[in-house]
């Protein structure tokens, strides 16, 4: 992994290491902890629809068993239906609102918050579609399930965190972490991760550059000492992470010195490892810094960005469908166009090339042929019209974009999506630096900003500011715009 980060260097300022930050994200590496917090996060949304569902289906036996609103009674396969809606709806807000993220609050007072929270909200919500459709609830049935379905999910989150509890002291799904600076920052920042088990992050030992405090055991705040981490020396070294085994570094010394906190980071990527910090003060908007609040320690992280599975479910459904559709509209197109490629050159109408997507990934993406089938398989793709690599019908194809076309099966595969950053070849993305390797966060798509801009002529690892920008700020309906743009504005240009 490279080590350079990008920060700016400036011996004469003694400014916050925080103030001044161009600083470059690690690809997401797939580890094991990593694929247990997947796993888990997959696991506790699962768990948390089905909690809903018992939960109102329970509220409506109770509601039967006890004769209340006699007048309005209800077949089980409506309960059920709306039992299903309403635990969608209610996953959907809780990740919305973020209770699917890494973080957890001291003693998870925040997890019940937004289990208060957003069981008020989905309950208001089908009040207000049984407000505008004929479909009416009985208001016992509502005032027992505002009673049940926190409660349920109360109680089942409960055992998903003692079941992580039990997962962690078994080893599965644990990160350990290096903690710089044994002041008091890095006692706070080791007491909450203590007190916060559901993240997974079991700080292993203090790193000081001070020799007086080597040897020396910091204890977590609290009333009792019972749990605490040594003391080693410093400085902070790529070997030093490297013989603690550490996955991620977190550099508590807010007032370090710029050029001890650049060289710092500096030997904790050498060691392939993560990294986050205490900031003095916040820090202007990046695309590669992201916050976490965890019980009033805030850490900005140079990690991948978060997944939301609401909108990843929704781009996932949204474009199986889109591709199922056009595929089956534009066949004779299709049909038409694979005939006239043979009938211009030699060759297969379909072209085949490996490309690398999600998570470096690789995959065979499916394109029209547009090259004559003695040019090279993995090259540089032509700039101009009139390269003598291009068929004629090929020209057409690559200024109509119509050679795109096929990549809807990779869509509907579930290798692409309709819309993301293009797909490189693997001799392109060997030369990929950190920030290049950003674009592999997210997966790949027909479309995207980069195809919109004027810079489209260029090579795409050479212009990736659009792609960062996408990756950072994707949404539904930002994905939707693109594609309307696409379809007014792909008829123009090669």
């Amino acid at each position: 992994m490279a080590s350079s980060i990008g920060l700016k260097k400036s011996p004469e300022t003694k400014t916050s290491p925080a103030s001044d930050l161009a600083l470059i994200t690690p690809i997401a590496r797939d580890t094991p902890a990593a694929r247990f917090r997947s796993h888990l996060t997959k696991l506790e949304a699962l768990a948390d629809f089905v909690t809903v569902i018992g939960a109102v289906m329970s509220g409506y036996a109770v509601y039967y068993l006890l004769g209340l609103g006699k007048q309005a009674h209800y077949p089980r396969s409506v309960v059920l239906g709306v039992s299903a809606t309403f635990a969608a709806v209610i996953v959907l807000m809780l990740d919305r609102a973020g209770a699917y993220s890494r973080g957890t609050s001291l003693l998870r007072v925040r997890e019940t918050e937004y289990v208060l929270r957003v069981s008020v909200q989905a309950l208001g919500f089908i009040l207000g579609v049984s407000f505008f459709t004929s479909f009416l609830f009985s208001r016992w049935l509502v005032v027992i399930a505002l009673g049940f379905v926190p409660l349920f999910l109360f109680v089942q989150k409960h055992l998903v965190y003692v079941l992580v509890q039990q997962l962690h002291a078994k080893g599965y799904g644990i990160e350990r972490v290096l903690i710089y600076g044994s002041g008091s920052t890095g006692r706070r920042v080791y007491s909450v991760l203590r007190r916060s088990p559901k993240l997974g992050l079991e700080p292993v030992a203090f790193v000081d550059d001070s020799p007086a405090k080597v040897g020396s055991a910091i204890f977590e705040f609290g009333y009792e000492n019972r749990r605490s981490a040594s003391v080693v020396h410093g400085p902070l070294s790529r070997h030093l992470v490297s013989e603690c085994a550490a996955d991620l570094v977190v550099i508590a010394i807010p007032s370090l010195q710029h050029e001890k906190f650049q060289r710092a980071i500096e030997e904790v990527l050498a060691a392939n490892a993560r990294v986050s910090f205490v900031p003095t003060t916040l820090l202007h908007s990046d695309s590669s810094v992201d916050f976490q609040d965890i019980d009033g320690v805030l850490l900005a992280s140079f990690s991948p960005n978060v997944r939301r599975l609401g909108y990843e479910f929704a781009k996932r459904i949204f474009d199986f469908i889109g591709a199922a559709f056009l595929l089956a509209i534009g066949s004779p197109l299709f049909l038409l166009l694979s005939i006239l490629i043979k009938l211009d050159s030699k060759g297969p109408a379909l072209f085949r090339q490996e490309r690398v997507g999600l998570n470096a990934q690789r995959f065979q993406m499916f394109k029209f042929r547009t090259m004559y089938t003695d040019a090279p398989a993995y090259a540089y793709s032509p700039k101009e019209s009139d390269d003598l690599r291009i068929t004629r019908l090929g020209r057409f194809l690559r200024r109509t974009s119509l050679d795109e076309l096929p990549q809807l099966l990779n869509v509907l595969l579930g290798k692409m999506s309709l819309v993301g950053p293009r797909p490189e070849m693997p001799f392109i993305v060997d030369t990929y630096t950190e920030r290049h390797s950003q674009r592999l966060q997210v997966q790949p798509g027909i479309t995207g900003l980069w195809q919109l801009s004027g810079d489209r002529n260029y090579l795409i690892h050479e212009n990736i500011e659009y792609d960062l920008y996408y990756i950072k700020h994707r949404n539904f309906f930002m994905d939707v715009a693109i594609l309307l743009h696409t379809c007014i504005f792909a008829m123009r240009g090669i």
